[in-house]
């Protein structure tokens, strides 16, 4: 009987517990998982040409403790100056000089993607207010926080065409960054491309029902316009002239990571920050959406499934949306969590939300090593 009183005593205790993890689940799960996540890119031929690798471990760091989560990263062509947007509020910039100053002071912490814009101020997307222009003298100007009638709730990344319209991208309109996991728990794909026309002073849907909307480039002749879809594993065109005008279409598929910034390099080529947002433990709880709708509901386990989340991979893409080259920190030993790559020079530089540095990497000395480390 004592034997049985325990197990009524465990059953009752064990169904007490199941009502209140219900309860609080129905009270404050903050998302409404729709459908399995996007399959992973299938191992075959870009993965037998580009093994893991960890050339990124060679980088050096600049501006180490002076720079809190430097997210994205312009390098200045005519002078080789580096800009950065950091979560203090500031855009910081590194003189030819290797010396950092505070170059304009925004405020918050959503300072996301930086961009040159002809008249000589920066373009800063900040996802908590919208897309800005910040000039020397610490004037900030507010472009855009609407677009036909909705609230720009997660401005991420831009660039400014030679007609000074500016393409930007929204990456949902579910989540703010604070909470920008929160997005690969729903899979609802809201994310946007926006364009700013500076004749009108008014912002317009490109492209929606994107992934997690992310890097925006255009390539030299601007005859379309590249936006990155994280969740989905690549990246989409829309072009802007000839007689595919407006039309959508795939620029690369199936790459080693979630595409972040996108940036045109010196190079000729395009360069992607690949983040990796998967893991063995969040591609189990991503099967069903009860547990997606659990661990959404606890912040701490938020938190330690973000923290399963290692590495660092880029890679380098032709014009023609060909991937030319993969490097990485795989372990994530150097550098972690990359979200934006620059190059200029023959030098890569990286931005991250993980670090309190830029990574350089000379491309020479890569080049170098992967010749090294073939046998003969």
């Amino acid at each position: 009987m004592a034997r049985r009183g325990l197990l009524d005593a465990a059953g009752a205790a064990a169904l007490a517990v199941a009502v209140s993890l219900a309860v609080h689940v129905a009270l404050h799960c903050p998302v409404q998982p729709v459908g399995p996540p996007p399959a992973r890119p299938a191992a075959g031929a870009a993965a037998s040409r580009f093994p893991p690798n960890n050339l990124l471990q060679n980088l050096e760091k600049l501006g180490e403790g002076m720079l809190r989560a430097p997210e994205d990263v312009y390098v200045d062509n005519a002078g080789g100056e580096v800009f950065t947007a950091t979560r203090d509020g500031w855009v910081r910039r590194m003189r030819a000089n290797g010396s950092w100053e505070r170059w304009g002071l925004v405020g918050g912490t959503g300072l996301l993607g930086v961009a040159p814009s002809a008249d000589g101020a920066m373009l800063v997307c900040d996802a908590d207010k919208g897309l800005l222009k910040v000039e020397e003298n610490g004037r900030v100007t507010l472009l855009a926080s609407t677009v036909q009638g909705s609230t720009i709730r997660f401005a991420d990344a831009a660039i400014e065409a030679s007609d000074g319209t500016v393409y930007f991208s929204d990456a949902s309109t579910r989540f703010s960054f604070d909470n920008w996991f929160l997005d690969f728990f729903e899979y609802r794909f809201t994310g946007r491309l926006l364009k700013y026309d500076p004749r009108t002073g008014e912002a317009s849907v490109v492209l929606d029902g994107l992934g997690f909307a992310n890097g925006v480039a255009l390539p030299p002749d601007e005859a379309f316009v590249v936006v990155c879809e994280t969740m989905r594993f690549r990246c989409l065109r829309v072009w802007l002239k000839g007689e595919k005008a407006g039309e959508a279409e795939i620029f690369v598929d199936n790459l080693p990571g979630n595409p972040d910034n996108i940036r045109l390099g010196s190079d000729g080529h395009f360069w992607i920050a690949l983040l990796q947002v998967r893991s063995p433990w969040l591609d189990l709880i991503s099967r069903w959406s009860l547990t997606r709708r659990v661990i959404a509901s606890f912040p701490a386990l938020v938190e330690r499934t973000k923290a399963t989340l290692k590495g660092a991979v880029v890679a380098q893409v032709s014009l023609n949306g060909e991937i030319v080259r993969v490097l990485g920190d795989y372990e994530g030993k150097v550098i972690n969590w990359v979200t934006s790559v620059t190059e200029f020079n023959g030098d890569l530089f990286l931005g991250s939300l993980a670090t309190n540095f830029i990574g350089k990497l000379s491309l020479a000395k890569v080049t170098r090593e992967q010749e090294d480390a073939v046998p003969s």
